[in-house]
């Protein structure tokens, strides 16, 4: 859902329905509790492609952070490639049953004769609509081959590029980005944000430098993991004003998000627990 908020709305939804079900006629709980909850998650993807149309700039998902050495190694390994924000904003290309069926089926290992009975549709149909929507996620994807960093490998190259751009070292600002790479704000409509992506290093270098040097004094920057990858909660007098993500491939960075819609901010600082 990209939504800390609408995720917990839809879990609550599915345990009022579970406590007030007749429990008797219920043959599969597994298979219940996975229909209410799938039927309630694909409310609400319709319900935020409609929001969506009149959103202020870049939309980019809720930041889920957690504490640099909270988390379990091998989990945080497993989650990561589905929680980084760069696919997040990639399932927005799919429909929401394309959405369905891609992450039901290739990230929790449902088979396809489950989730077709979820959409009412046939084994084959629901085969299609996974075609379609790895397509389109490939489409969006570098093919090219990568070697994997090492999460050690990704906070020493978060630790340097944000020590160059404190620095104002251009030179080893863009020698730390990825030819290809991209810079993504989201402010919403309340507060200033690139309303387009700042696209190569040279440019992103600059604007970093030149952002950092009007920063004001007093802010905190907390080292944290956004969506599996490196980051930094900011804030000012003890409230977070920004979150900012950096995706890291081959020792370099590739993607960077800037987070500081406040109506995105509101869950950091509390624990959300993936299961």
């Amino acid at each position: 859902l990209g939504s800390v908020s609408d995720a917990e709305d839809a879990v609550q939804e599915t345990w009022l329905r579970w406590a007030a079900a007749d429990r008797s006629g219920v043959r599969d709980v597994r298979a219940y509790l996975l229909t209410v909850a799938t039927r309630q998650a694909l409310n609400r993807v319709r319900q935020q492609q409609s929001r969506r149309e009149d959103y202020v700039g870049p939309w980019l998902p809720e930041p889920l952070v957690r504490p640099v050495g909270s988390d379990d190694p091998e989990q945080a390994s497993m989650l990561a490639d589905s929680l980084t924000t760069t696919f997040l904003v990639m399932l927005e290309r799919l429909s929401p049953e394309e959405r369905l069926v891609v992450l039901l089926v290739d990230v929790f290992g449902e088979p396809f004769h489950s989730v077709a009975t979820l959409l009412d549709r046939t084994d084959e149909s629901c085969r299609q609509l996974a075609v379609r929507a790895r397509r389109k996620l490939s489409d969006g994807r570098d093919q090219s081959a990568r070697r994997r960093t090492t999460r050690a490998e990704q906070l020493a190259v978060a630790s340097a590029f944000v020590g160059a751009v404190v620095n104002g070292d251009i030179e080893a600002v863009t020698a730390m980005l990825t030819s290809s790479a991209v810079l993504t704000s989201d402010g919403g409509k309340d507060r200033h944000a690139a309303r387009r992506p700042v696209v190569g290093p040279a440019r992103i270098a600059r604007f970093m430098v030149n952002l950092a040097k009007r920063l004001p004094d007093g802010l905190a920057f907390d080292p944290v993991w956004v969506n599996g990858s490196p980051g930094a909660v900011i804030s000012l007098n003890g409230t977070t004003i920004a979150v900012t993500e950096l995706e890291i491939n081959d020792g370099q960075i590739d993607r960077q998000y800037w987070m500081v819609n406040p109506d995105k901010l509101a869950s950091i600082g509390r624990q959300i627990e993936l299961v």
